[in-house]
């Protein structure tokens, strides 16, 4: 066999794998992670160049590929967001109290119910974080090891896919937050971002739920 006709097998079946991954993606209700598709492909398939190849192909589409929380998804390019506002409106529409919850559980995670009524002010009222747990982007991580152990809270990958983070550090800082509207002008004194947590492991004050605290509805716990 020629060096040329070689090289048309490979691409050939590099141009297959590259088929593959798309089907994958496009097919999958979850962003899917390297190893996941390193499962359904052959061995011989190169993921990271498949994925960058792809992700530079869709780059000006109106579906591109992203990285999201460390996995890979078809997602509606951001710039063209704006055609389905009015469906994510309708889905997904957030009191404003459950709004400032869930930036403060985002900002602040690991955070408990009664950090978050410390930092807002005012009492979280009830059902709030039922309805951040039934959106799927916030959860329950934990129980701080402190007296009546509360259940500490963080987002979930979800979150960081709806609002096309890849990771916490990607979200906006305060500078952008204010020129956003979406924090106050007169914020109290000293008022600051914390440090964002890298990490979904639990911190050295959390200890693991077990099987009792997830059959127990957040507004119940301490």
């Amino acid at each position: 066999m020629s060096d040329e006709v070689f090289r048309k097998l490979e691409e050939n079946v590099q141009a297959e794998f590259v088929r593959m991954v798309e089907a994958l993606l496009f097919a999958s209700a979850e962003p899917l992670s390297e190893q996941d598709l390193a499962l359904r492909l052959p061995d011989n398939a190169n993921i990271p160049q498949i994925l960058d190849g792809l992700t530079r192909e869709y780059s000006n589409r109106g579906i591109q590929i992203r990285n999201v929380a460390g996995k890979w998804a078809m997602r509606t390019a951001q710039d063209l967001s704006f055609l389905l506002t009015h469906e994510a409106v309708e889905q997904r529409k957030l009191s404003r109290a459950a709004q400032e919850t869930l930036a403060i559980i985002a900002y602040h995670q690991p955070v408990t119910r009664a950090e978050i009524e410390e930092i807002r002010g005012v009492a979280v009222h009830k059902g709030t974080l039922d309805v951040l747990l039934e959106t799927g982007w916030i959860r329950m991580r934990g129980r701080r090891r402190t007296p009546g152990r509360p259940v500490t809270y963080g987002v979930t990958e979800s979150f960081l896919d709806h609002f096309g983070l890849n990771s916490l550090e990607d979200l906006p800082g305060l500078d952008e937050l204010r020129g956003a509207g979406l924090l106050d002008s007169a914020l109290p004194p000293g008022f600051s971002i914390p440090e964002l947590m890298t990490s979904d492991e639990l911190t050295e004050d959390e200890d693991p739920l077990d099987e009792n605290d997830l059959l127990i509805s957040p507004v119940d716990q301490s």
